[in-house]
């Protein structure tokens, strides 16, 4: 069994908290940081929805009124195994 993988570019994970939910989404999506950025910033101040597509290709859209925060970071490659440094 195979997982499809991002490509070789970075990708960037996305954290958002939903008000009235414990639960937070983690998406983890191939735009630039700055541009999941810009695309939070303008659903915030525009009232539409947030709309976020994750590195395989599934969408996710969230209504702007119950966002309670967004973090956003680039992800780390995962190392597996041992190292040795």
């Amino acid at each position: 069994m195979s997982t499809k993988k991002a490509s070789l570019g970075s990708t960037t994970e996305v954290r958002i908290g939903i008000s009235d939910s414990t639960q937070e989404l983690h998406i983890e999506c191939e735009l630039a940081l700055d541009k999941v950025i810009e695309a939070v910033t303008l659903a915030l101040d525009s009232g539409k929805s947030l709309t976020l597509t994750d590195i395989r290709g599934r969408q996710t859209i969230i209504a702007n009124n119950k966002i309670s925060f967004v973090e956003v970071g680039q992800s780390e490659e995962r190392k597996v195994g041992f190292a040795s440094a």
